[in-house]
């Protein structure tokens, strides 16, 4: 073995005693010994970031360590590696006062030590964020609002929270990337200097596909390596792209390290995902995991009112009301509904009423008939729970029959115009008073129970259709 690997594995024995292993791992496991000459320690690193933070955070270290295996005056150069293939890098010395120079590294124009690592002022970058997206157009609901709350504190806060990485999750249409964009938006507007970017799995992936096939992989990832805040959209696109994937999780790994934030989106948990990696899986799951939901009714409500408001539009709230009704799916799907009310209405002078409101649903969404007898829905929500059609009406007391019973009455009382007293006869011969406290349990259980609230939702979906 040459005497310049001997001395490094030298000093890495004594680093390996002052840092921890992930540290280690990263910052100098990678470093290759290239030579040792008239006390000068020349070390090849990976790029000029990787540099530049050694300098920062473990020059230090390096400094009494190689004093104390090569000797007092050992002066330190990195070579960085430009270009894999070939081997080719540029040497440069360190910054570290030990370390410096002669003059034979000296600027000849400005008699200055040339110290390309020294902490640059990086160039402004294009956040790619959609302005319109923002706090103040996203209307909290309880579909929303923890994800909503959890964006806000790191936009005040990038990196700081315990929120790090932030993983939203949901359908399609729900407001995942309109919450995404908001934290961006946020965030500059508190911290103009923070470099943040918005961009889409996809993007990313075409991205590095271009810097392979230019041989500028490097360039790739130290851009990467410089953003405080990323916000990456759509994850899931990743599945299958096993390079993509590697190169993410350095990027990932490496932000994360530095207290840097990530926000992440995803059309299904990490836990249903397929086709990526389970190291970035299990790092999707070290923040907060926060699912948004299809939008509720009066959340729905909100949202339309809110844009009719900013539109300065009128439209009756009886008409908002039947929207509200009758799009259930999504968010863009309720802004489609009112685009289409008005380009109609004022294309054809026709007055913005319910029956106008009909004739555009049906043409946007799937209108499905209403459930408008107790048998149907009592049908429905037996099979939901694999139940026969007569257990709720029975006096069993298993919580899996008790609350099929409640759901089924709570349901409905909101979905037919039959009595109380009628309702509970059909179901169990119960009377009004049992038929108005199963009702109520529903409601505090959804409140309180997220997946019986699920559970409830789910029925509901099956009975619309």
């Amino acid at each position: 073995m040459s005497y310049h690997y001997e001395l490094w594995n030298s000093c890495l024995n004594i680093i390996k005693d002052n840092v921890n292993e992930a540290s280690f791992n990263t910052w100098f496991a990678p470093i290759v010994p290239v030579k040792f000459e008239n006390k000068i320690f020349v070390l090849q690193v990976p790029s000029q970031f990787f540099v530049e933070y050694i300098e920062e955070k473990y020059i230090d270290l390096l400094r009494m360590t190689l004093t104390r295996v090569a000797g007092n005056g050992t002066r330190l150069e990195y070579r960085v590696l430009i270009d894999k293939t070939s081997g080719t890098g540029t040497q440069i010395p360190s910054t570290a006062e030990h370390s410096r120079p002669n003059t034979t590294n000296y600027n000849a124009q400005q008699n200055t030590i040339v110290s390309p690592y020294k902490r640059m002022q990086l160039p402004e970058i294009d956040p790619q964020l959609n302005p319109s997206y923002n706090f103040n157009n996203l209307i909290e609901g309880r579909s929303n609002k923890l994800a909503r709350t959890a964006g806000i504190s790191i936009a005040n806060d990038p990196g700081k929270t315990v929120f790090n990485p932030l993983f939203m999750y949901g359908k399609s249409g729900v407001g995942k990337t309109h919450l995404a964009n908001a934290i961006g938006v946020m965030t500059k507007q508190l911290q103009p200097h923070k470099r943040v970017l918005y961009v889409s799995a996809n993007t990313f992936q075409i991205q590095y596909t271009d810097a392979v096939r230019n041989n500028t992989q490097n360039d790739f990832l130290n851009f990467y390596q410089t953003i405080d805040v990323l916000i990456m959209d759509d994850i899931q696109e990743f599945a299958g792209k096993t390079a993509t994937q590697n190169t993410f999780f350095h990027i990932f790994n490496h932000l994360h390290q530095l207290g840097k934030q990530l926000v992440l989106t995803a059309d299904r948990s990490p836990l249903e995902m397929a086709g990526l990696e389970q190291r970035l899986l299990t790092r999707f799951k070290w923040g907060l995991s926060a699912e948004i939901e299809k939008p509720d009714f009066e959340l729905r409500q909100s949202i339309l009112k809110s844009k009719i408001y900013r539109d300065g539009l009128e439209i009756p709230e009886v008409v908002v009301d039947y929207i509200a009704e009758n799009v259930v799916d999504n968010v863009r799907d309720l802004e489609g509904v009112l685009i289409s009310l008005l380009a109609h209405s004022t294309l054809t002078n026709m007055p913005i009423d319910i029956r106008l409101a009909e004739k555009i649903i049906g043409r946007i969404v799937n209108m499905t008939p209403k459930v408008t007898t107790i048998e149907q829905i009592r049908e429905v929500v037996c099979d939901y729970f694999k139940l026969s059609v007569d257990a709720i009406s029975t006096k069993s007391r298993k919580l899996e029959v008790v609350q099929a019973r409640q759901i089924a009455m709570y349901l409905s009382k909101n979905m037919t115009k039959n009595s109380l007293s009628m309702i509970g006869n059909c179901i169990g011969q119960r009377d009004h008073a049992t038929v108005l406290h199963a009702c109520k349990k529903v409601v505090d259980l959804m409140d309180t129970d997220k997946h019986f609230r699920k559970n409830v939702e789910e029925i509901e979906d099956r009975l619309r259709k």
